[in-house]
């Protein structure tokens, strides 16, 4: 007869009874031993996981900054220091994130603290720099114009980040193309007319430009929340081709600044970036009704099966 007592299992548990905790270690269960001998690696200061946050809120800063100029403006000089501002922000644009890589302390809360800070900077700051420069003479359209693309950009933002969940559910590779025109490079093309503006001695504001201004505006409020496909630039490799494009493109930047100011290098770099995704998203109309394979896009393959929130 077996000399197991149920009665005993109880009291005696804590000697033999692997399930229970041992005495003098609380209540909760034991490790197991392969987990109990692992050491996690050193975990980033708090100060680091600050850092890019503190750079992203910089970013909404100079949006701020740039928003009160542009309302309060008196001359053309507070104008050019908005569009400065703005410009700063995108370099603390371009910082936060791969800060936040170098550092490795990417976060969900990082990500949504930039986009917000996308819509400030980039968003309502280049709408209301561009209403106070030209688009006031227009009235009600000017006010509409302005608008516009303050909603696009949110739109863009939103629908950038729905996409960017998809796409990292299903893989951890960078995207080779977006989805959209960038939001930056958006106001980024409004801010280089404002300067424009000041680098030609305010030939170009008048009555007359106010409508090809406003144009512009819609334009690129629709590029923004259209599905062309506009290159990422993550996927460049530090070979022969890619170091002729850069010289190709800087030799063309370096004319365009000697020829007429520094100001319109930004409106052509980011110019030749827009027309390059509309000539390749018009290119590739007729391979896909072909039924060519298209190139493997996390942004595209979740637009295109219908995972993108509609607009």
């Amino acid at each position: 007869m077996s000399d197991f007592n149920p009665g005993r299992r109880g009291a005696g548990a804590g000697r033999w009874c692997s399930g229970s905790p041992r005495r003098g270690r609380g209540a909760g269960p034991e490790r197991p031993r392969g987990e109990a001998r692992r050491r996690p690696g050193r975990a980033p200061s708090k100060t680091l996981f600050l850092l890019p946050n503190l750079i992203t809120l910089s970013s909404i800063f100079c949006g701020f900054d740039a928003v009160r100029l542009s309302a309060s403006a008196r001359s053309g000089d507070d104008l050019q220091r908005a569009a400065l501002l703005i410009l700063f922000a995108m370099i603390f644009d371009a910082l936060d994130g791969r800060v936040a890589r170098m550092t490795r302390t990417e976060s969900a809360f990082g990500r949504e603290l930039d986009s917000l800070a996308d819509l400030v900077s980039f968003g309502v700051a280049p709408a209301v720099l561009v209403y106070q420069w030209a688009l006031h003479r227009l009235g009600v359209a000017g006010v509409l114009g302005g608008f516009v693309f303050a909603a696009c950009g949110a739109i863009r933002l939103a629908r950038f980040n729905v996409l960017a969940i998809g796409g990292a559910a299903r893989s951890t590779a960078p995207p080779r193309y977006i989805v959209g025109l960038p939001v930056t490079g958006a106001a980024g093309i409004l801010v280089a007319i404002v300067m424009i503006h000041g680098g030609a001695g305010g030939q170009v504001e008048g009555a007359g430009a106010a409508p090809a201004v406003l144009a512009t505006t819609l334009l690129l409020s629709l590029l923004m929340v259209s599905t062309l496909r506009f290159r990422s630039f993550k996927d460049l490799r530090l070979d022969a081709r890619t170091a002729l494009t850069v010289a190709l493109v800087a030799g063309a930047s370096a004319v365009v600044s000697a020829r007429w100011a520094p100001a319109f290098v930004v409106v052509w770099l980011i110019s030749a970036y827009v027309l390059l995704g509309v000539v390749e998203s018009l290119w590739r109309l007729p391979a896909g009704r072909r039924g060519a394979p298209r190139e493997p896009a996390a942004a595209l393959d979740a637009c295109a099966r219908g995972r993108e929130e509609p607009l």
